[in-house]
């Protein structure tokens, strides 16, 4: 294989090529075969890959990973769970692996178990923005607004560009009566590209009035 490419189908053949000559024992080549057809959002074709990555290295914990994603692309939530579970039991310390089972937690309404999860992740990787943003969206659904502060607050101070953290702030802000800071944060959040639900548009500017 070549070392550098500038077309993806080129190197998409040669993986196919390499794997085809292979015979085996090139999970490595399968998992990257994988992560350029997700380039090219061929999900099926992918996850044909990362499962034959599997079949070759049982305990590929990215190959799972990347089928998680893969899972919740198409609304199956557990499954994506399943995997990253298993991912995070393969390999420990996993920050990912971790950080995703807390997002599905989030998106089952189950906050206290995303946080125990989300505690791993940030032990482990203190800097991981999805992680970090995440607990501020746990605290959030838990009523505790403060501490929710504390994490996007934290959050912008090292990624000021980064439009979630700025809503989150501005959720938190406006349930503890600081509507005109809510303002502000949800302002910025809409500059940086944040997609502001009108409702919430509609309640900050209630309470200004």
């Amino acid at each position: 294989m070549k070392e550098q490419y500038t077309d993806l189908d080129e190197y998409i053949a040669d993986l196919q090529a390499s794997i085809a000559q292979s015979q085996g024992q090139c999970a490595a080549h399968h998992y990257n075969l994988g992560m350029a057809l997700l380039s090219k959002r061929d999900f099926m074709g992918a996850e044909n890959a990362f499962r034959d990555a599997l079949r070759e290295s049982p305990h590929m914990a990215e190959a799972m990973v990347q089928l998680g994603g893969i899972c919740l692309q198409r609304g199956d939530l557990d499954g994506c769970l399943s995997y990253n579970m298993d991912a995070s039991a393969y390999r420990p310390k996993f920050a990912v692996a971790e950080s995703n089972i807390a997002f599905v937690y989030l998106q089952k309404r189950d906050p206290d178990k995303a946080l125990k999860h989300l505690e791993k992740a940030l032990k482990w990787d203190p800097k991981f923005i999805q992680a970090r943003n995440d607990a501020a969206i746990a605290y959030i659904m838990k009523g505790n607004y403060a501490e929710s502060e504390k994490y996007s607050r934290a959050l912008i101070a090292d990624e000021p560009a980064f439009a979630p953290a700025w809503q989150n702030l501005s959720i938190a802000l406006f349930e503890q009566g600081s509507y005109a800071e809510a303002k502000e944060a949800m302002d910025k959040a809409a500059e940086l590209g944040f997609d502001v639900p009108e409702g919430y548009r509609q309640e900050v500017a209630a309470k200004l009035a």
